[in-house]
């Protein structure tokens, strides 16, 4: 068994395992919700440590630099994806709330790794010139994979009645064959620089950790809150939500290429400033909307945004060492998961109180990202990590 040469390349690895990911994770995701309330009769309590234990492998993610101690990275992106593959293989079969603390504590230390050593390699893998063109073919490949698997659920369980169980050791099934088979199909690549071995935080990486931090703290408002004001406020059935899904993952399927091409064009200062300009006008629509059509409006716009962060990535590959790309790649997953372990908690005590506070502090959060993107130089690379040096290196 073996693939012609031409396509056994970082880039189609990359590609194949950005497929898989999600089309396995997105199972988890769209089941958890009802199975939990369904099999194991969770109530709010059990649900919110659950979600809480979800996040802290991705608090910890800058722990996988010591794993890279003991083994290569692309060995690791493939074990914590077959590991993700287990976790969700084995969800069904404990309908209980230790069982499902358990195996989502094994499919969350699969995902958070995968996603830490996956940014890791690309960053390293791909030229710097074609990066922003990549990474938006990848977020197209992760749609096509979300869409048919959430196409593959609602065929399954709604038109053939399939059980959870059944369900869950298909997909995390599929996704641990299709796994052993890259391990098997492709060669080990060599890094192109050697990886430093231990945590990194350096002052020159500082604006990358801010805007990593606001730009997880924008996505928790919107995994959390956008998508519960559409239940709460505007009354969406879950058929109403799915849809919302649907388009966003098509939307990104169709566009996200030409986003990466987009941003591959243009700075990356351009290029974010847009970004939290728009966000901050979207977050403030969120506060006023009164009418549901343009709340699923602007829940989509929102959604597409997302591409634009690619231009995070983009900056960093320019300004970092490249030896220390695999271990900035942890800390910066931590950094971004500071926000998710923090904001949900607190804004939900604002969300209490007024719901429409919450988005007014998004819109917060995006203007702070805004004023970062003044201290970007409009061509950032090694040792121009700041406007003030581009403006040295100018004179």
């Amino acid at each position: 068994m073996s693939l012609p040469a031409k396509l056994r390349t970082p880039e189609n690895l990359l590609l194949a395992m950005a497929f898989i990911m999600p089309l396995v994770f997105s199972v988890w995701m769209a089941l958890l919700n009802n199975f939990v309330v369904e099999q194991a009769n969770f109530t709010g309590v059990e649900i919110g440590i659950l979600q809480s234990l979800r996040e802290v492998p991705g608090f910890l993610a800058f722990t996988v630099i010591y794993v890279l101690l003991f083994i290569k990275e692309q060995k690791l992106a493939l074990v914590a994806l077959g590991l993700t593959s287990l976790g969700v293989a084995a969800t069904g079969f404990f309908p209980s709330a230790i069982g499902l603390y358990l195996t989502t504590i094994i499919m969350s230390v699969g995902f958070h790794y995968f996603e830490t050593v996956n940014q890791s390699l690309t960053l390293q893998w791909v030229d710097k010139t074609k990066t922003a063109h990549f990474l938006g073919r990848a977020l197209s490949v992760k749609s096509i994979a979300s869409l048919m698997a959430f196409s593959s659920i609602w065929l399954l369980m709604e038109q053939f009645s399939w059980s959870y169980k059944s369900t869950y050791v298909l997909f995390g099934g599929i996704a641990l064959v299709f796994t052993i088979a890259l391990a098997l199909l492709f060669p080990h690549f060599p890094q192109p620089t050697e990886q430093s071995r231990k945590l990194i935080l350096r002052k020159r990486y500082l604006l990358f950790y801010a805007l990593t931090f606001f730009s997880g703290a924008r996505r928790q408002i919107f995994v959390v809150f956008a998508g519960f004001l559409m239940v709460e406020k505007f009354h969406y059935s879950v058929a109403d939500v799915s849809a919302l899904f649907l388009i966003n993952y098509v939307f990104n399927w169709l566009f996200a290429a030409k986003i990466g091409q987009f941003i591959g064009r243009v700075s990356e200062r351009n290029v974010l400033r847009f970004e939290y300009i728009g966000l901050t006008i979207l977050f403030i629509l969120y506060g006023l909307v009164e009418n549901a059509n343009i709340a699923a409006v602007l829940y989509v716009v929102d959604h597409l945004f997302f591409a634009l962060a690619i231009a995070i990535k983009t900056y960093f590959q320019k300004i970092a060492q490249p030896e220390d790309i695999a271990a900035s790649a942890g800390i910066s997953f931590s950094i971004n998961h500071i926000a998710a372990v923090v904001i949900p908690a607190l804004l939900g005590m604002v969300w209490i109180v007024n719901a429409s506070w919450v988005f007014y502090i998004g819109a917060g959060f995006a203007c702070c990202s805004l004023i970062l993107t003044l201290f970007m130089p409009y061509s950032p690379q090694l040792n121009v990590e700041f406007r003030t040096k581009e403006k040295a290196l100018i004179k």
